[in-house]
């Protein structure tokens, strides 16, 4: 099996960034179709239309529904055809970037992804989720190459609420256990077309999560007040380039099926992606023996930034036998990514590692009262 590593045609980071986005889409496409929530749009809709139109390029806008669905992407697709464009300029969070690239991969174009927050290391990947209309995960959906450009302006990430920067950790948190997981089995990693990881990636990885325990609490604390610091941008690196890296190219393991898992009761409809898979990173551990130290660390680290290490912060309170038995189904369903880890695993061994992992986060906030 070879080693690959794929990444992002261009990578962009700063504050303003997004005044610059002309200088960079003009190497891309001459009419762009911009996607966003209302909110993104209203950030920096007229900033990116501006800068574009410096540069000769023209434009449009499509408001995107909030959910990356089969019927969503058909609907933003065929508006792209009918204006004319040649270039998909995607401006929001995860779920928008999901729909986005999976619009310019309809239309044959090529995609900048915006990201206003950084709530999931999705902008940089050649992967899009696919939800059903009603919010439930259906599947991945593999695309043929990464964006072509990210461009990531800090100062609209610290006006965002600060959940979805932690958000953003929990998903990136992933990155370390989940690539050492797949280095181990040495599986073949779908993500990026059944490659086996570089020695970047392995780097990479460790780099994120030292970054994340490093800078994390810094981060937070910067956001809340509106600010950009060095340790914000360090985050957000970490958050977008460094974790979707070393993600992409070094796989998904329990966790994200977990979170896919997660995803299929109503109670954590509320509860972002990235939250979800932080606490699928301590089941993950569990399911996988690894030691109360490392387990420790990683709540440490969850609490430090605000991140959930309980059933109960997944607003799962009590949940019932039938609901845990659906989440664990759900997560070894055939084609997920849990079975890259080096050992077999059925759905008890999912509900034990998720009751366990419950149980020891309740001792953990009962401990540290």
């Amino acid at each position: 099996m070879s080693r690959m590593l794929l990444a992002a045609g261009r990578y962009i980071q700063g504050p303003g960034a997004v005044r610059e986005i002309g200088l960079h889409a003009i190497r891309l496409g001459k009419n762009g179709l911009i996607i966003g929530g209302k909110t993104a749009l209203a950030l920096c809709g007229s900033d990116i239309e501006a800068s574009l139109a410096a540069e000769g390029i023209g434009s449009s806008r499509e408001l995107f529904n909030g959910i990356s669905s089969r019927r969503e992407i058909d609907r933003l697709a065929k508006r792209g055809a009918g204006s004319g464009a040649d270039l998909v300029i995607v401006v929001g969070g995860g779920s928008a970037m999901d729909a986005g690239k999976a619009v310019a991969h309809e239309m044959k174009a090529p995609v900048m992804v915006v990201p206003t927050t950084v709530a999931s290391d999705a902008p940089c990947s050649a992967l899009s989720v696919i939800y059903t209309d009603e919010g439930v995960f259906e599947r991945y959906l593999f695309l043929p190459h990464n964006p072509e450009c990210v461009l990531v302006d800090t100062a609209l990430v610290a006006q965002s609420p600060p959940r979805f920067l932690v958000a953003g950790m929990g998903d990136a948190l992933a990155t370390f256990w989940e690539s050492g997981s797949c280095a181990r089995s040495g599986k073949p990693n779908p993500l990026n077309g059944g490659g086996g990881q570089t020695l970047a990636t392995l780097a990479l990885a460790r780099l994120c999560y030292d970054t994340l325990r490093e800078y994390g609490l810094q981060a937070r604390l910067a956001v809340e007040r509106g600010v950009v610091t060095p340790a914000l941008e360090a985050i957000v690196e970490a958050n977008i380039l460094l974790s979707g890296l070393s993600s992409e190219n070094g796989g998904h393991a329990a966790a994200h099926s977990i979170h896919n898992g997660l995803t299929t009761l109503a109670a954590t409809r509320n509860r972002l992606h990235g939250e979800k898979v932080a606490f699928g990173v301590l089941a993950q551990l569990v399911l996988e023996g690894r030691s109360s130290r490392e387990i420790r660390e990683v709540q440490e680290f969850c609490c430090s930034v605000g991140l959930p290490i309980t059933l109960a912060e997944l607003d799962l309170v009590s949940p019932s036998a039938a609901d845990l038995r659906t989440v664990a189904e759900t997560a070894i369903a055939p084609g997920e990514t849990i079975h890259a880890s080096w050992f077999p695993v059925t759905a008890a061994m999912v509900e034990a590692a998720i009751l366990t992992a419950d149980a020891l986060g309740v001792e953990y906030r009962r401990s540290h009262r």
